[in-house]
């Protein structure tokens, strides 16, 4: 069941809709304002409900204080090497919003845009046009984005089509703390990430090419650890990202959909389980995080996020688009699926 309501106005005073999936004691709230996901109930291992994702109480502070809290992200998730996106021997100069890059769809992404939203059923169905040349990508882009949320677990489907070849790297923004959204600190959430390699990057976070091998490094999550255990390591990649903020390649065969990731808490005995048929995932650790959220003031790694997507500035680096490209010819259907399923265990086995 999807229920809907009134939740904030923005500050040019448009009203924003909140839509609630329920799934027995479990919802998530999301909104039409960048289709973003506000809430994500669960039980915890005493059956309180328990509000797992960082967000603010109204949509002006969205507007204000970023972050990309819940957000969806487009066109282009992750960072693109200043900016430079070339397609058939033509380049587009894209805005550099971060360190002289393109982040994240640049000065007005998805994640501020209205979400045409309607419910289908027990799906909410948010679709979004972008016109050619919105931020300088070439080509009318229509967007649909599938909310489900049934049997604990919660599924996000992304769909693109172009009507001239562009860049497409959808993704959520979703920062998660399992011991709930105003405990402070991700730092004693275990994890565990199936990927034998990270995509090293330069200082201003972007990968150039190459891959860097996780065994024997603090980037090591095959098994499950706290995320705060190598953290503070002296290692170059984790200076560069302050923490970590890197891609994790998966093993998965392109289109295969693969289990990737399980995160627990201890506290509340939540455990989430990440699901895709993307070829990569960005994992970070909240190292900006610097807001006023729901209850509490969201610091330094107050959550931490699992952005499913094709890697980073792979629109320039060859060996990373043939593991998945994110450029979209004219007829093809951009789609992949992600996923969240959620159950409680009693005592974390180490």
């Amino acid at each position: 069941m999807i229920t809907q309501k009134f939740f904030s106005k923005t500050l040019d005073g448009k009203d924003v809709t909140a839509f609630t999936l329920h799934d027995g004691d479990a919802h998530a709230t999301v909104l039409n304002y960048g289709g973003i996901l506000q809430s994500l109930v669960v039980p915890d291992k005493k059956g309180r409900p328990t509000d797992i994702v960082l967000g603010y109480n109204d949509v002006q502070s969205y507007e204000r204080y970023g972050g990309y809290l819940g957000a969806l992200i487009g066109r282009f998730g992750n960072r693109i090497e200043e900016g430079l996106l070339t397609i058939d021997g033509k380049t587009y100069e894209l805005y550099c919003n971060d360190r002289g890059n393109h982040l994240h769809g640049g000065k007005v992404g998805f994640n501020r845009k209205f979400w045409n939203a309607e419910i289908v059923g027990d799906e909410l169905v948010l679709t979004l046009f972008s016109p050619d040349g919105e931020e300088n990508y070439p080509g009318n882009l229509q967007v649909k984005v599938i909310y489900s949320f049934a049997g604990g677990e919660l599924k996000i489907r992304y769909f693109a089509e172009t009507d001239k070849k562009t860049a497409v790297n959808l993704t959520n923004h979703a920062y998660f703390n399992l011991n709930g959204e105003s405990d402070g600190s991700i730092l004693d959430n275990y994890l565990r990430i199936d990927s034998d390699m990270i995509t090293p990057t330069d200082s201003t976070m972007i990968p150039k090419g190459g891959y860097r091998m996780v065994k024997g490094t603090p980037f090591d999550f095959n098994t499950k650890k706290e995320i705060g255990r190598d953290i503070g390591e002296n290692d170059l990649d984790l200076k560069y990202g302050n923490g970590y903020d890197h891609c994790y390649v998966l093993r998965n065969p392109r289109g295969e959909y693969v289990l990737y990731a399980v995160a627990e808490s201890r506290k509340t005995g939540v455990r989430m389980s990440c699901y895709t048929d993307a070829p990569a995932v960005q994992f970070y650790s909240g190292n900006g995080l610097h807001q006023e959220g729901k209850h509490n003031y969201y610091g330094k790694r107050a959550g931490f996020c699992l952005e499913t997507q094709a890697i980073p500035n792979n629109v320039n680096v060859r060996e990373y688009s043939a593991r998945g490209s994110s450029i979209v010819s004219v007829g093809e259907l951009y789609s992949y699926t992600a996923a969240y399923k959620f159950d409680t265990v009693k005592n974390i086995e180490l």
